[in-house]
């Protein structure tokens, strides 16, 4: 069966959140000639599966169709939503698995009526399956892009092998979260997961080690599209010409539903964790005044500022300073990386790859490892990694 003949399913957990809706507008868009392929990185790259052979669904606790929903997110302008309106019209999101234990500032009535943890799997199983056959799918992957979660205890047993997860879903344990539901759904049901949150999912060892038992690639995790990206750029070039750093400043400001999200204190820890791991492993050295601020500011909407003050160290010690403010827009970024991730995943599962994909690492903050060792952060190493696996 050639590309053009395949059919892919991508299952979003949060659909109805302003990169969902960003992402799947944009497919529909170039379904009807509305756009080009611009601020896509792999759109040369032949022996993808084409974007506009991508079927969408999904979950979300908002069941709103994903036009209102692009209203609301005011990402896309009116003539976009126009072209698209049809077809985000025909998509509504299917009830979700939610814990307000994990994510407090996430409400909404579109939720499963399902009371165990088993029950609920079950229920995302079902889904998936439904999915499949409804639309005639040759695959369906499952991309979580919902809110941000509290971490449990990572250390907790529960969560080291795949044996130790499945007495958990038994029991109930109230380690398992929403996330982890998701992936471990997507894991049973061989369906690539890629996890484009902060949350703990499929980098739980108990998970890794599933989807490399069961031959199911998975990645994340949590995108790495505006201040990390510039981070992971900037910081590998500090260290070519042995300019010290003795700090950096970062802080960001956005009123997105995301940003409403991460003013639950335990939501920005997760948040904070993955954009902070990054720097000492790129520079070889601990920044001791290292300082990540994210701050919800309704008026800004998707259109995050970023801005980050340096502090550098060179020769004879003489001191300077870099400053960035990157006006950017959060949702623009981070869909087209979406759209990317989907067609790689498919692509390893094509090849018989699976378990963590280390060579998706170019997309995230926080990789994914098989061996859950240290991943590499530098952007242009990462994509070299990228392109290497691509050309085999």
């Amino acid at each position: 069966m050639s590309d053009e003949q395949r059919k892919v399913g991508v299952a979003v957990v949060g659909l109805g959140g302003a990169v969902a809706t960003t992402a799947v507008a944009g497919v529909e868009l170039l379904k009807v000639g509305a756009s080009g392929v611009e601020g896509l990185p792999l759109a040369e790259v032949a022996d993808l599966v084409p974007y506009t052979s991508l079927v969408f669904g999904g979950w979300d606790v908002d069941g709103d169709d994903l036009a209102k929903a692009a209203h609301v997110h005011r990402v896309l302008d009116a003539r976009q939503i126009e072209a698209a309106g049809a077809a985000l019209e025909s998509i509504t999101p299917w009830p979700a698995v939610a814990d307000p234990e994990y994510c407090r500032n996430a409400a909404g009535a579109n939720v499963v009526p399902v009371g165990s943890v088993r029950g609920r799997v079950d229920r995302v199983r079902e889904d998936l399956e439904r999915f499949r056959s409804e639309n005639g799918l040759d695959r369906v992957v499952v991309v979580n892009l919902a809110s941000t979660e509290r971490w449990p205890d990572l250390t907790l047993p529960a969560l080291q092998d795949p044996e130790a997860f499945e007495a958990a879903l038994d029991d109930d344990d109230p380690v398992v979260s929403p996330s982890m539901v998701y992936a471990y759904a997507a894991i049973a049901s061989d369906c690539p997961y890629v996890n484009f949150t902060p949350s703990a999912s499929a980098d739980i060892p108990a998970l890794r080690e599933l989807a490399a038992r069961r031959g199911v690639p998975v990645a994340g995790k949590d995108g790495k599209t505006g201040q990390t990206m510039m981070k992971t750029v900037l910081a590998p070039a500090f260290r070519s010409r042995a300019l010290q750093v003795d700090g950096w400043y970062s802080t960001n400001i956005l009123g997105n539903r995301d940003g409403e999200i991460l003013d639950d204190a335990d939501s920005l820890a997760s948040k904070v964790n993955t954009k902070g791991t990054v720097l000492d492993s790129m520079l070889g050295y601990p920044v001791d005044d290292h300082v990540v601020r994210i701050d919800y500011y309704r008026p800004r909407g998707d259109e995050k500022e970023a801005w980050d003050n340096i502090d550098l160290v060179g020769f004879l010690g003489q001191r300077m300073q870099v400053k960035v403010d990157f006006l950017c827009r959060d949702s623009v970024l981070a869909a087209p990386l979406v759209l990317e991730l989907v067609r790689l995943v498919d692509e390893a599962a094509r090849r018989g790859e699976g378990g963590a994909q280390e060579q998706l690492g170019f997309f995230f903050k926080a990789p994914i490892t098989r061996d859950g060792s240290q991943p590499e952060h530098a952007l242009y190493r990462q994509e070299q990694v990228l392109h290497e696996w691509l050309a085999r």
